[in-house]
């Protein structure tokens, strides 16, 4: 009898330590779509190095996480040097959520066209993982000028969820039931 109370207290602080690491936060999914205006520090995309921005919106298109953000919601962005590849940490914010960028790569360049990706980490407010992400930044510059239209994409990189430690909690729950087997089938 006295086994058999042991037993059952181990198991309902697993179960109950299993339950609380559960309580997990939530990925980060989807894409975010943001346009504007960019300054950049040459009137020739094919030279520029770096970029300020003014005007920045949400724009239409997003998904996931992203899908409730209302076209038009301004975004703060900040200046970040592309060439070389520069880590800028709230590269944008929107909404609670931020960029933090990791990686640079210059993918495209002509005079009047920059088409720049890479990689960095999204976190968002309480409740929901750092995720990482992979971003996508084009601009034109028909006219020479250092000002012109961009356009950014952040999408979350797919990748495996935890389980939130229900596995560990299965494992150690037949395991202990296995013990209590053995123990009963002991004393016969």
């Amino acid at each position: 009898m006295k086994l058999h109370k042991t037993l059952l207290t181990i198991i309902a602080a697993v179960v109950g330590v299993g339950l609380l690491s559960s309580a997990q936060a939530t990925p980060i999914t989807g894409m975010l779509n943001i346009g504007g205006t960019a300054t950049f520090d040459t009137t020739s995309l094919a030279t520029a190095h770096s970029a300020t921005f003014s005007d920045e919106l949400v724009l239409g298109g997003n998904t996931g996480t992203f899908a409730g953000f209302a076209v038009g919601t301004p975004v703060v962005m900040a200046s970040y040097t592309f060439d070389p590849s520069t880590i800028t940490n709230g590269l944008w914010s929107v909404n609670g959520f931020t960029f933090n960028l990791l990686s640079s790569t210059v993918v495209s360049r002509s005079s009047t066209f920059l088409s720049v990706s890479g990689t960095g980490i999204i976190t968002g407010p309480a409740g929901f993982d750092a995720t990482p992400g992979m971003w996508a930044f084009t601009s034109q510059n028909a006219g020479g000028h250092p000002h012109s239209t961009f356009s950014f994409s952040a999408n979350t990189v797919a990748g495996g969820v935890p389980d939130g430690g229900m596995t560990i909690v299965l494992l150690a729950t037949g395991l202990m039931g296995l013990a209590a087997f053995r123990a009963k089938f002991a004393k016969v």
